[in-house]
């Protein structure tokens, strides 16, 4: 492990200034999982064969618990999954109008869930279509040929009888505290709708806070313990999504409760989304880290500026590259990042600065939300934003595997190769690569995750990185290095060494499924430990993540 560079790469590697990282001795607070959330539009999905498998995969991530989000748990329908779509027909009403209650599908999703002792991350929506006030049209058949404007039908309007709504949301939690227990029921986060200040809710602000407020109340005479939260709104860069979401934070301290009459409405955490926007720049693809980084900068500031709410945690609802996950390649190329390991070197270095401005705002982020699971059924590497493709593990589910690798102490960390976090915010990463890191210490283990990363999707030259990690105890200490590169884990490039195939044989298949594991580069190796310190050097291919773990 410990080698040369004149020995090993080529001259062009030196085209890129050496990076040297070191790695602690100091820490900085605990480390916190906040990788530990997915979600996805299609819910009918959850109990699928490729599915069940990559939530398997999900919460095995590490030990800290995962929890799931997905859309359409009340929306109607025989629970034939689709782009976009999902239903459980959960609620119904009879010929006389009396409410009808089935859970059998929405058990059927959080089973596969609690199964796997993942928490379900509750999104109360969508409505019914028997208490839409435009139940028509309801069910679309949208696809990414599409405009994504004609997703928005009868489920996206407000209630026609809140009296309804509100007992229909008692009753799902009864229920559930029925089916799974007062404690389990109590540890799972519970929100409101999704996304209200756009399309997903036509109505206004206003009846948003109305459909809270009913709805809060009604989770909390059902189970006074559980959690819930709002607004969910996308990305708080944009204005509109900023006054929503301050109007929602000023409602919630202040307003009158609409169900209640009080003034106020129960707030245990908050929600807003955070996105990036590529494009297609000079015939390759250039990601909008900034644009994702500024909507986490403005949201925290936001919530930092109403005193009483500040400490409350922050659950970014939806935290990705771009806006539609359903989207392929084949009709937006700006999103052809997905399969490869651009995917995966993005997630690394934009999860690092949504804790920096976490550290700068002074506020409680819990988590973020990737918005990425599978699409069952659909060709292989489609460009769909999923972590698996026909139960195949792509290269950005390895940096959850690095995530779920660390633990314990958050290190400092020093990286001479690293963004400066303003100027990530004012041009996100055009100039010089991202060569940076994050670390962790734990009993007698340090892990050190690296990245070298680039928003704009072109060959570049390896970085030479001069690692030192400190704080090692003893004379020796065993070093192992788990890599993202084209080598290695990637099913990526495999599968296009194959040939792209959308049928493999079963020996292909049971290639691809190895190549989309966590690899190791290169085989364990025992260092000297000098002076407290490990050093080693390496090659850090551009958009590569490196996960070095010292142990002792």
């Amino acid at each position: 492990m410990r080698i040369l560079f004149g020995l090993l790469i080529a001259g062009a590697v030196f085209a890129q200034t050496p990076v040297t990282i070191q790695a602690g001795p100091g820490v900085e607070g605990p480390w916190r999982p906040v990788w530990r959330f997915f979600g996805y539009d299609e819910p009918n999905y959850s109990y699928m064969k490729d599915g069940k498998k990559l939530l398997t995969e999900i919460a095995a991530l590490s030990p800290h618990t995962v929890h799931v989000r997905v859309h359409n748990l009340l929306t109607s329908g025989d629970g034939e999954a689709a782009l976009k779509w999902g239903s459980t027909n959960a609620y119904t009403e009879d010929a006389n109008g009396k409410p009808v209650y089935n859970w059998t599908i929405v058990d059927r999703i959080f089973d596969t869930f609690v199964e796997r002792k993942m928490k379900p991350l509750v999104e109360i929506g969508f409505m019914p279509q028997a208490l839409s006030v435009k139940p028509e049209p309801y069910r679309h058949h949208w696809d990414p040929a599409q405009k994504y404007q004609n997703i928005y039908t009868g489920w996206a309007h407000p209630a026609k009888d809140y009296a309804k709504w509100s007992e229909l949301v008692y009753q799902w939690v009864k229920h559930s505290v029925e089916r799974y227990g007062q404690a389990e029921v109590s540890s799972w986060y519970w929100e409101v709708w999704n996304e209200p200040d756009i399309g997903y809710w036509q109505s206004t602000p206003e009846e948003y806070f109305k459909l809270y407020d009913f709805s809060a109340d009604a989770v909390k005479r059902a189970l006074p313990g559980i959690r819930i939260g709002g607004p969910t709104t996308t990305g708080p860069g944009s204005e509109k999504a900023a006054a929503f979401l301050r109007a929602f934070l000023e409602h919630a301290v202040s307003g009158r409760n609409y169900a209640t009459g009080k003034t106020g409405a129960p707030l245990d955490y908050i929600s807003f989304h955070a996105k990036g926007r590529p494009t297609v720049h000079e015939g390759h693809v250039r990601m909008g880290s900034e644009k994702q980084m500024n909507d986490v900068a403005k949201g925290f500031a936001i919530v930092a500026s109403f005193p009483t709410l500040k400490k409350l945690p922050i659950i970014i609802g939806e935290s990705d590259p771009e806006g539609c996950a359903a989207c392929s390649v084949r009709f937006n190329p700006q999103n052809a990042y997905r399969n490869g390991t651009m995917y995966s070197s993005y997630t690394a270095a934009t999860f690092a600065r949504k804790n920096m401005l976490a550290a700068r705002h002074g506020v409680n982020f819990e988590g973020a939300v990737t918005w990425a699971f599978e699409f069952e059924n659909q060709p292989y590497f489609d460009g769909f934003r999923d972590l698996a493709t026909n139960g195949i593990d792509k290269p950005v589910l390895n940096v959850f595997r690095m995530f779920g690798l660390m633990d314990g102490q958050r290190m400092m960390v020093k990286s001479s190769g690293a963004v400066d976090l303003d100027a990530m915010l004012a041009g996100g990463v055009k100039g010089a690569p991202d060569v940076n890191a994050v670390a962790t210490r734990a009993e007698k283990v340090i892990s050190v995750m690296a990245w070298n990363y680039h928003d704009d999707d072109v060959a570049g030259p390896a970085a030479p990185v001069s690692l030192r990690v400190m704080g090692v105890a003893g004379t020796r200490a065993l070093v192992r290095h788990y890599r993202i590169d084209k080598n290695h884990s990637n099913s990526y490039t495999l599968w296009q060494a194959m040939g792209s195939p959308q049928s493999p044989t079963p020996e292909q298949y049971a290639q691809l499924e190895a190549a989309g594991q966590l690899q190791s580069l290169g085989s364990p190796e025992w260092m000297a430990v000098k002076d407290g310190a490990v050093e080693l050097a390496f090659p850090l291919p551009r958009q590569a993540v490196s996960l070095v773990q010292v142990s002792w």
